[in-house]
C-alpha cells in the first residue's frame, strides 16, 4: 500500500519545543511518520496504513494543541482578513513597552526614586507581568497540564518568579517602606539586599521576548509573502468564446476544452495551447526569466502569464490544482514545510534543553543558598540562569532561513522540493547535463547552406523551404523558419506528398523538387550525389548535424544542413558550474558527433554519447560508485529515471511533467544559467542555518555559566536572549537579497 501524505495547520505553537512535541505524540500512532514546522505552523504526516484525519487531529488537541485541514491552497490566498499574529503581538509590546519603560527607569536611577515610588512601579508593573506576558504564562499551564515543559515555561516561570519575589518583598519584607533606594548594575555582586524587588526584570524581559516574538512573526509573514503572491497571481476570469460570442466568467467556470481569449495587457487565465494567434508572452512572474517568450498556433501557455503583444485565442488544458500555478504553490509550501537533517538536532536538542535548564536553576539555587550566599543573590542568578538560556534562537535558527530561501527561490523560478536538498547541494562534486533541451533548445535550425555551382544558397534555401512548407517534421519546420527569416518567399508550392522519415516532394514554379536523405535521392529516384554535394553532407554528419540533400528536374542542387541549436546562456553556465567546483559530464542519446560539437561549443571536457534511457541511469550509477556526489540535469521523460537516481535531481520547468515529479530541483525558466543560481541558493540559505544554529548554541553555551555565577542582572539576561532570536530572524533575512543571474551569467535583483 503506498503511503499517504497529510497537512494540518497546527494552531498554539509558541516555540521549537511545542512542535517537537506535537511530532513525538504523532509519530506514536502506528505507521504514521510526522514532521512538525514551527515557522510554518504545519504538520506533514505520512501515513503508511488508514488512518482517519480526525485520528490526527484528536491526537494534537490531547497534546493541548488546535490542528485543522487546511484549506485549498487558492482559498486561503483568497481570504479576506486573515489572522494577523505580529499585529497582535504589537498591541501588546506597545502597551506593555509604555508601561515598562518608567519601572526600568525608576528601578535604574536612584534620582527618579521618590517617596513610595516602588508602589507606582508596582501598579506599572502588574498589567505587563500578568497582561502583557499573558501568552507565555497560557502555554506553559496548557503544557504543565499534560505534563510538558516548553520555552514558554522557562519564560513564565521567570517573570512569575520576579514579579512573585517583588510582591513578597513589598508586601512581607522591607521594600515597601518608604524611602526604599534601589541601583542597577549590568553585573550582581554577592551580599545583594534582601529587600529589593525585581519589577523591572518581570516587566522589562516581558516587552524583550514580546519584542523577539514580534520579530519572528514579522518574519514568518515577509517569508510566506514570495507564497502568497504567486498563488494571487492568477487571472480572476477570462473572456470565454461561445457559439453566441464572448462572455466574460469567472475562472473556476471553465472547463478542458474551452477556448479564451487573451487580449494584450491581459493574463491567461489557465494553462492551454493557443489555439489562434501569435503573441509574446511574459513569465516573469513565474519563471524568473524577464525576456517575453514568443508564442503562436500550438505553443503552451501558462496561467498567470502575460500577453505583452497581440491577440491570443487559447485551448484549455488544465484547470484548478492542476494548473502549473497551482503545482508551483504546493513545491513551495513542501519546501516550507519540511525540515532539512540539521533542523532536526536542534528539535531534538530544544526537547530535552527546557527540563535541563529548569534543572540548572534550581541547582543554582540551592548552590548559592548552600555556599552562604543571601536569598536575594541565590535567586538573582537562578531567574538570569532560566532566562538567558531560553534557546527560542536555536528553534528559529533553520525554519526561519529556509522559509526566505525558498520564497526568495520562488521569486527566481527556483523551487526547492524539500528542505534535504540543502544538504544536497553542498555535497555535490559532479553535474550530469543531458543535451536536448537542457544545454541546446530542443529546436532545430538551418546551421549551414551548401549551394552547387551556378545556384546561390538563398535561391536553394527558397526553393527547398516552399517544397517543405507542407511538412510538419521538425527539419523541414527549421529549413521553412530560415527561409523566411531570410526574408524568402516560400508560398506556391503544388503537388505535396511525403515519404514518412525520408523526404518530401513538390511543384515549385513548375520544376519537381526532392528534398530529402541521400540514400532516399539514390535508392528512390536514381540521382547520385556530386562529389562536392557528397563532401558537404559528409561533413555536416560528422559534426553531428542533419543533412538533407535538394534536387530538382533530375540534379542535385545542393544540401542543408540542419542541427539543434545550443542555448546562448549554455557556455556561461558551464563556466559557472566550473567555479562551484562542479565537474559537467555532458550526457546524451545522440550519435557521438553532435554531442561532442554540443561539448566544444559550450566548454564541457567529458561527454557520454548514444546512451539510452537505461544507460542514463546505469551512467549515473557508474559516476557515483566511483564515490562522486552526482547532480543530474533534465528535461525529458528520459531523463526521469536518472533524476531520480542522482543524489540531486535539477529538472528544467519547459520540460515534461515526468521529469519535473522526479526532480529535487524545478528551474522554471528552462536557462541553463539558473541551474548554477539554484545550487548558489541553496548553499547559501544552508550556510545561513549553520550560521544561525553556531551563534545560538555559542550563545547559550557562553551565557548559561555567566548566569550561574551570578555575574549577570536578569534584565541583561533577558534582553540578550531577545536579542539572540532578533539576530537569527535579521541573519536569514539577509537571503531576500540574493541575485540571480542574467542570459550572460551577469548577477540581476
Amino acid at each position: 500500500m503506498s503511503a499517504v501524505d497529510v497537512q494540518l495547520d497546527i494552531g498554539g505553537m509558541t516555540c521549537a519545543s511545542c512542535a517537537t512535541r506535537i511530532e513525538r505524540k504523532l509519530n506514536r500512532i502506528d505507521g504514521v511518520e510526522a514532521s512538525v514546522n514551527y515557522a510554518t505552523e504545519k504538520a506533514t504526516v505520512r501515513a503508511v496504513v488508514p488512518i482517519d484525519t480526525a485520528t490526527l487531529i484528536s491526537a494534537i488537541e490531547s497534546a493541548g494543541y488546535s490542528a485543522a485541514v487546511p484549506p485549498p491552497l487558492h482559498s486561503a490566498a483568497q481570504e479576506q482578513q486573515p489572522r494577523d499574529e505580529a499585529a497582535e503581538l504589537a498591541r501588546r509590546l506597545i502597551v506593555a513597552g509604555a508601561l515598562t519603560v518608567p519601572v526600568v527607569l525608576m528601578s535604574m536611577i536612584p534620582a527618579l526614586q521618590f517617596t513610595n515610588w516602588q508602589w507606582l512601579a508596582l501598579t506599572l508593573a502588574a498589567p505587563v507581568a500578568v497582561w502583557g506576558a499573558w501568552p507565555f504564562h497560557r502555554a506553559a499551564w496548557i503544557n504543565a497540564r499534560h505534563g510538558a515543559t516548553t520555552m514558554d515555561t522557562l519564560i513564565s516561570v521567570g517573570v512569575l518568579a520576579a514579579f512573585g519575589w517583588s510582591l513578597y518583598a513589598l508586601f512581607f519584607g522591607s521594600a515597601g517602606m518608604a524611602g526604599m533606594q534601589m541601583t542597577f548594575a549590568f553585573v550582581t555582586e554577592p551580599g545583594g539586599a534582601a529587600h529589593d524587588i525585581y519589577l523591572e526584570v518581570a516587566t522589562a524581559v516581558t516587552v524583550f521576548i514580546l519584542a523577539g516574538r514580534y520579530v519572528e512573526a514579522r518574519a514568518k509573514q515577509q517569508s510566506g509573502a514570495a507564497l502568497r503572491a504567486l498563488l494571487e497571481l492568477g487571472a480572476k476570469d477570462a473572456v470565454i468564446l461561445r457559439a453566441g460570442g464572448e462572455a466574460r466568467v469567472p475562472i473556476d467556470q471553465l472547463a478542458i476544452g474551452d477556448r479564451f481569449v487573451v487580449r494584450p495587457g491581459e493574463k491567461v487565465a489557465t494553462d492551454g495551447i493557443v489555439a489562434d494567434g501569435a503573441s509574446a508572452i511574459d513569465s516573469s512572474m513565474l519563471t524568473g526569466e524577464s525576456v517575453p517568450v514568443e508564442v503562436a498556433v500550438g505553443d503552451r501557455v501558462v496561467g498567470a502569464t502575460l500577453n505583452v503583444g497581440g491577440r491570443l485565442v487559447v485551448e484549455v488544458t488544465r484547470i484548478g490544482a492542476e494548473t502549473e500555478l497551482a503545482r508551483l504553490g504546493r513545491l513551495v509550501e513542501q519546501a516550507q514545510t519540511g525540515k532539512a537533517e540539521v533542523q532536526r538536532l536542534a528539535d531534538r536538542v530544544s526537547a530535552i534543553f527546557v527540563p535541563v535548564v529548569i534543572g540548572l536553576s534550581l541547582a543554582t539555587f540551592l548552590g548559592w543558598a548552600l555556599l552562604g550566599g543571601s536569598v536575594s543573590v541565590a535567586f538573582t542568578a537562578a531567574i538570569a540562569t532560566l532566562i538567558v538560556a531560553c534557546p527560542c534562537a536555536l528553534g528559529l535558527a533553520t525554519p526561519t532561513a529556509l522559509l526566505v530561501g525558498t520564497g526568495r527561490g520562488s521569486q527566481l523560478g527556483i523551487l526547492l522540493r524539500g528542505p534535504q536538498v540543502l544538504e544536497q547541494t553542498r555535497r555535490i562534486d559532479t553535474i550530469v547535463l543531458d543535451k536536448t533541451g537542457t544545454v541546446t533548445t530542443g529546436t532545430m535550425a538551418v546551421a549551414g547552406v551548401f549551394a552547387e555551382e551556378g545556384l546561390t544558397e538563398g535561391e536553394l534555401l527558397r526553393v527547398a523551404g516552399a517544397a517543405e512548407a507542407g511538412s510538419e517534421h521538425p527539419v523541414a519546420r527549421a529549413i521553412v523558419a530560415a527561409a523566411t527569416v531570410s526574408g524568402l518567399d516560400v508560398s506556391g508550392a503544388e503537388g505535396f506528398q511525403s515519404d514518412a522519415g525520408v523526404g518530401v516532394r513538390a511543384m515549385v514554379d513548375g520544376r519537381a523538387v526532392l528534398v530529402g536523405k541521400a540514400d532516399w535521392m539514390l535508392r528512390q529516384w536514381a540521382l547520385a550525389l556530386p562529389e562536392t554535394t557528397r563532401t558537404a553532407v559528409a561533413a555536416a554528419e560528422s559534426e553531428g548535424r542533419t543533412a538533407v540533400v535538394v534536387a530538382w528536374d533530375g540534379e542535385v542542387r545542393g544540401s542543408i544542413a540542419v542541427s539543434d541549436t545550443v542555448k546562448p546562456s549554455s557556455a556561461d553556465a558551464v563556466q559557472r558550474f566550473i567555479a562551484l567546483g562542479l565537474t559537467p559530464v555532458l550526457l546524451t542519446g545522440d550519435n557521438p558527433g553532435a554531442a561532442r560539437s554540443v561539448a566544444t561549443a559550450v566548454g564541457i571536457s567529458e561527454v557520454r554519447a548514444g546512451i539510452s534511457p537505461a544507460g542514463k541511469l546505469e551512467a549515473i550509477r557508474e559516476l557515483q560508485a566511483d564515490g562522486h556526489v552526482v547532480a543530474m540535469v533534465g528535461d525529458g521523460v528520459n531523463d526521469a529515471a536518472a533524476l531520480a537516481a542522482a543524489d540531486l535531481g535539477i529538472a528544467m520547468g519547459t520540460g515534461t511533467d515526468a521529469a519535473i515529479a522526479a526532480s529535487d530541483i524545478t528551474v522554471m525558466s528552462g536557462d541553463l544559467i539558473v541551474v548554477g543560481d539554484a545550487v548558489r541558493l541553496a548553499r547559501s540559505t544552508l550556510g545561513t542555518i549553520k550560521g544561525n544554529l553556531f551563534w545560538a548554541f555559542a550563545y547559550n553555551v557562553a551565557a548559561i555559566p555567566v548566569a550561574m555565577l551570578g555575574l549577570l542582572n536578569p534584565l541583561i539576561a533577558g534582553a540578550a536572549m531577545a536579542l539572540s532570536s532578533v539576530f537569527v530572524v535579521g541573519n536569514s533575512l539577509r537571503l531576500r537579497r540574493f541575485r540571480g543571474s542574467d542570459r550572460l551569467g551577469r548577477l540581476r535583483a
